[in-house]
């Protein structure tokens, strides 16, 4: 019973910080009208990723619970999108990148290997998507208008997936890419946190 109010709890609190997940960052854009720090590459490989994983989840039953919080996330994540590329005064490639995005997600499902594969690789997709941000971070040694918030809130929601996954649908391949993907992101905040503090530190000395 107290397992069950676990998964409840676990499930239901995924849910409603990815409703609000990407806001932070979101607002971030919108207040600076700048994407500076970004990265236009993490965002895209992040989306491949939503995509694949809540496709395979759909493809073989799992439980809705499970996986709710996706489209959620990958409607956050397309507006995110048209905002780095509005700012980047770039607006007009939106179009390709929608033709990408649906062909490859209608391709998925046309035969049981395809998305079998692409859940193989899905991880790495993942943390491509990761190391692309921290890449952004490491190469301006500027925070910009990246949201700690944003990345601290995924990191809750990937431990507590860790934690349904391994009550729920024990597959294997999904838990390893939350924990992954829990590092992974902790690390982005930390990077951000320390480039904040730099930059506030070098603004007091100014």
């Amino acid at each position: 019973m107290q397992s069950d109010s676990l998964l409840h709890v676990a499930n239901f609190s995924t849910l409603f910080i990815c409703m609000v997940l990407k806001f932070p960052q979101i607002f971030a854009l919108m207040r600076a009208k700048s994407s500076t720090g970004v990265s236009l590459n993490s965002l895209l490989l992040e989306l491949i990723g939503f995509i694949v994983f809540v496709t395979y989840q759909m493809y073989y039953d799992y439980p809705p619970p499970t996986y709710l919080e996706y489209p959620i996330l990958i409607a956050q994540d397309v507006i995110l999108l048209l905002l780095i590329l509005y700012y980047n005064g770039s607006l007009q490639q939106s179009v390709i990148y929608t033709l990408v995005l649906v062909g490859g997600w209608r391709l998925l499902t046309v035969e049981k290997w395809i998305i079998d594969l692409a859940m193989s690789l899905c991880t790495f997709i993942s943390a491509a998507s990761k190391f692309a941000q921290l890449q952004c971070l490491w190469k301006s040694k500027d925070a910009g208008q990246v949201s700690a918030l944003t990345w601290a809130m995924a990191t809750y929601t990937c431990i507590a997936r860790i934690y349904t996954t391994a009550v729920t649908t024990r597959d294997m391949q999904v838990l390893v890419r939350f924990i992954a993907m829990t590092l992974l992101n902790l690390w982005v905040v930390l990077t951000v946190l320390y480039y904040q503090k730099h930059s506030g530190n070098s603004k007091k000395e100014d």
